[in-house]
Order: structure tokens, then sequence, then C-alpha cells
């Protein structure tokens, strides 16, 4: 073949025309990624100064927050209040509903858009981000961080590790992970003939991204990931992380992203589910939040296939019923300081939290003593103090939830509280860290999630060893995170297959919490979500359609094949 193209070029130069491509490839300048450095915010240091003054500043104010189409700020209706979970007579966002029409519009504005930004150089959108993550370091950082503490009620390294580093992770690996990616082209055997090659595509359409409350730096994963690979967004933030979500919004705009590409829209639930799984442009739903609400849309998308241009990719993390396993050469200390972290920073509200643990009863009670010791010194309170462990759960349904199963077990005689219990709604929505041991493996504060600070132990004789690994996988819909303490290898091989399909992140002698952006990426299966694994590289391709492209330069002359002449 390509002595045919020779002998049909007699030049150098005409050669050189047949094999000029008319597909531009990305030209990515090569760069390399680490994680954003976690500050130490020690007394006297400048990122603890700084932080200090910009609580203050937050604080002392309420900030008005518009339903945000385009370059169009709208306010629907009746305001709405984002306030402090730790004293929630204070309000820190004035906010809106979009109504119906108002979702319509956005989804209108949004599939507009698309069409412009799909054509944006791979290039310029790498530069946005890049400039995006910068601002987030630096000038934007403690405006996050506030904006977290006070409207999520996270302490300073809760805030620090989530709406800082995390955040301006998911931002720099995102497009580190679409650079590498785009190093693949398929095989081109004479590219002087035929050249094949693969561009990344955003989908026709729009992506609603439904963010949750317990994490900033998902929102901003949430919504901007889709828009990174060419896709235009409706941005239902949660009305418990409205001000944090709005601080990302602006960032992004400041550094440069087009008016339309991402939309900020929040909304009452359920009229936003029905508006956008009635629409036919609807082209994936990117979202982190309940079991029932997930399967509710997965429901309606299903209703709804004869009207949609593309099926709906539907990307969820719904959290889990995440545990510790002990095996009896577990090292004690290192149990109690990982379950402790695990259970109850944050209140207990990360995906990830340890909210179930299987203990040996020959390791029973210095496991006990140590949970209890430990439990003792955290100190709860507002996140302005920066010597607190953590601070109130996030509204008053959260409030509601997590004590009617302490009041529950406290009630059942199959479980005993041996720690905390104890719970004060009236300033803010107060949960003591609260420690329950149980006689049965299948009660419900150890199979249903409860997603607060509530860690349920249940005692094994060490004989049964095997039969309560089996309960692991088995007592729950769950498959989130899970961790094995065990100083015996041989029983860490076997744990690593028995309970390979419990856990999408699994933790060896570590706490179930703490996945690192490039690190653990990190999702579940089960009804714990898809398992897409944010913070990885296949994430950034749950946002693209690919198209292959085969580029000829040598024309066809012949119809029959060499053989049907002999």
């Amino acid at each position: 073949m390509l002595n045919a193209c020779t002998m049909s070029l007699r030049s150098a130069r005409s050669l050189e025309r047949c094999m000029s491509s008319v597909v531009e490839l990305p030209k990515f300048q090569d760069f390399g990624v680490k994680n954003e450095p976690i500050l130490g915010y020690k007394q006297g240091s400048k990122e603890r100064t700084e932080l200090a003054n910009e609580l203050q500043r937050a604080s002392g104010v309420t900030e008005e927050v518009p339903i945000v189409i385009g370059d169009e700020n709208i306010r629907d209706g009746e305001p709405r209040f984002q306030v402090m979970p730790h004293d929630h007579s204070r309000k820190i966002a004035k906010y809106y509903y979009a109504s119906e029409s108002t979702i319509k519009k956005a989804i209108d504005v949004s599939v507009r858009a698309q069409k412009t930004w799909d054509k944006t150089p791979f290039e310029e959108r790498v530069r946005i981000w890049n400039k995006a993550a910068d601002l987030m370091a630096g000038a934007y950082r403690q405006s996050l961080n506030a904006a977290t503490m006070l409207g999520q009620s996270k302490s300073v390294i809760q805030a620090e590790i989530d709406s800082a580093a995390e955040l301006i992770d998911f931002y720099r690996f995102n497009i580190f992970f679409l650079k590498e990616n785009s190093k693949y082209q398929p095989i081109s055997e004479d590219p002087s003939v035929t050249r094949n090659s693969l561009r990344f595509r955003g989908i026709d359409g729009f992506i609603a991204a439904i963010s949750p409350f317990n994490f900033t730096a998902i929102g901003g994963n949430l919504a901007y990931t889709p828009a990174l690979m060419g896709n235009g967004v409706l941005w239902k933030p949660s009305d418990t992380a409205v001000l944090s979500n709005w601080r990302i919004f602006n960032i992004m705009r400041e550094a440069g992203l087009p008016p339309g590409i991402v939309n900020f829209v929040p909304a009452d639930g359920p009229t936003f589910g029905r508006t956008i799984t009635a629409s036919p442009h609807l082209a994936g739903v990117n979202f982190t939040g309940s079991v029932p609400t997930f399967n509710w849309i997965w429901n309606e998308v299903g209703k709804n296939l004869q009207v949609y241009r593309n099926y709906p990719r539907l990307i969820g993390e719904c959290g889990g019923k995440n545990y510790h396993f002990i095996h009896p050469s577990a090292d004690v200390e290192s149990v109690v300081s990982g379950t402790i972290r695990s259970a109850f920073e944050y209140c207990g509200q990360k995906c990830s939290a340890c909210s179930r643990m299987y203990v040996p009863k020959s390791l029973y009670e210095p496991i006990k003593e140590g949970l209890l010791r430990e439990r003792a010194k955290l100190k709860i309170g507002d996140p302005s103090d920066f010597s607190i462990f953590t601070g109130a759960v996030i509204d008053d349904k959260a409030f509601a939830r997590i004590t009617g199963y302490i009041k529950n077990a406290k009630n059942n005689p199959k479980n005993t509280i041996i720690g905390g219990g104890d719970f004060d709604g009236s300033k803010g929505y107060f949960v003591q860290p609260t420690i329950i041991v149980t006689t049965d493996p299948l009660d419900k504060l150890m199979t249903e999630e409860i997603f607060g600070p509530v860690l349920t132990i249940y005692v094994y004789e060490d004989k049964d060893l095997q039969e309560t690994l089996s309960l692991v996988g088995s007592s729950t819909k769950f498959a989130l995170t899970g961790a094995v303490f065990a100083q015996d290898k041989a029983f860490l091989k076997t744990a690593l297959e028995e309970l390979k399909s419990t856990a999408g992140n699994f933790y060896l002698n570590d706490k179930s919490t703490g996945s690192v952006v490039g690190q653990q990426p990190f999702g579940g299966g089960r009804m714990s979500g898809t398992n897409d694994k944010a913070g990885g590289p296949i994430y950034v391709m749950r946002w693209t359609t690919p198209q292959s492209i085969k580029e000829t330069f040598v024309p066809l002359r012949d119809i029959d094949y060499p053989y049907m002449r002999e």
C-alpha cells in the first residue's frame, strides 16, 4: 500500500499532502501532578490568622445567593436561608428555589451552550481549570474553608482536607487524567495511507449534577468534571451547602469558564427531579445522596426512555454501612485510634464513616477501654473554636433521624449504650459520639445507614471467626468501605478474598475513611453506588462519548479483490 501511494505521488511534497490530516488532536504540554499539601493551622501561623479573620467576616453577614442561568441572576419566589448547624438561629446565606419554568430555562441555556463549549480546545479548558485550582489554593482558600466550617459545621482540619486539598486535587488530577487518557490513540498500521484516531466529545444535551452537603469538594467534582469533558451542566447544590458551593461557582467564573456551561440551580428536590427526567435533552445524572433518591431517579429515567435523545448516564454514590473487622491478632491502639477517627470525625457524616465493628471477645475489654478513654476526650462545639474535634450534625432532619436510633437503642434489651447517648438540639444540632454494644449482629444498628456519630459493636467468640466474617457481606445491602485490622498476614490474605465484594474501598490496618484523590479512587458497589471511582482516571471517561475516526489518504480505485482476478 505504501508503494502504491509512493508511486502515485512523484514528490516529497505530494507525499506530505497525501498524509496531511484534518483531525486535530489535543496538544497538551506535558505536566505532572501531586496532591495539595494540607496546612497545619498551628498557633501563630499565617493560615490560622487568615482563616480566623474570614470566619469572623463571614459569620457576620447573610450572603445573597441567586440562581444563575447563563449570565442572568434570578430570584424565584420566597427566599430561603442556610443556617449554621451549630447555631441554627444564625443565617449565613439567603437563596432561592428555582421553579419548574426556571429549571426548563436552565436546560435550554445549557443545551445551547454545550454545542459551543464542546468546540473549545482541551488546552483552553485545562488553562481554566489550572487557574481555578490556583485560586482555590491561594486567594480563596480560607473563603472556601470558612464557608464549609460555618455552613456545614466542619472543624478546621476537616474543612482543610475537603474544601481546600480535595477540591484542588479534583481539579488538578482530573486534567492530568484527561491528558494521560488522551495519549492512547488507535493503531495506524501505515499512517501514510490511513490514520486512525480517537477524540473525546461532550454528550449532546445536559448533565444534572446533584451534590450533597457533606463534602464541598464533591460538589465541585460533580458539577465541573462533566463540564471539563465538554458537557453543559445544571448544578443543584444541597440546601445545606449552598454557600460553599456558591464559592466554587464564582471561582470558576473568575477563572474564565463561559456563562451557561454550568448553571447554578438550587431547587426543591422533587421539582428538580421531575423536570430533568422529563426533558428529552437529559444526557446524564451525576449524583451523591441517598439510595431512595437515586432509585427514584433511575426509575423515572427508565419510564421515560422513549423520550430521550441519548441513553442518560446514571452515576451515583449512595453511602454505606461501613465496617471495621478486628482479628484477634490486631494491634489494639491502632484499632482504637482508627475507629474513633473513622466513626466520629465530622459527626460520622462521611460516606465512608465506620458505623459497625466486629470485635473478638479476646480483645473486647482493651478495645472497649481504649474507645471509651478516647471518646471522653472529644470536644464537641462551634467550629470557630479551633480546639473542637467535631461540630454539629447538619440539620433538624439528620438530628431527628440519628437520635431516633439512639432512643431505640435505649429501649432495646439487645443493645447497651456504653458511651455517649446524649443529644441537645436547642441551640445547635449536637449529638454526642455514641458507642453501643449489641448482641444481635443483624440488629438495624448493624445493617442500616445512620449517617451520624453512632458506632455499634458486635462481640464475637474467637472460635466463630469465619462465621462472623461471612456476616460482613451478607447482613447489609451496602458495599462502600471497610477495614480489617490484623497482624496475621495469612488472615489478611483470607479477608482480602472473602470480603472482596463488600467494599469498593478496602483498607488493611487502616481506618475506613480518608481516601485521597489519585491515591485511593473512591466508590462502592451494590447499593452504595455505580462505583465510577472519583479521583481516578476512569471517572473523567464517564463524561465523554468518544468518537473513532478513520482518515484515508490514498483514494480507493478498485471494487474487486485481488483473489477474484486469478
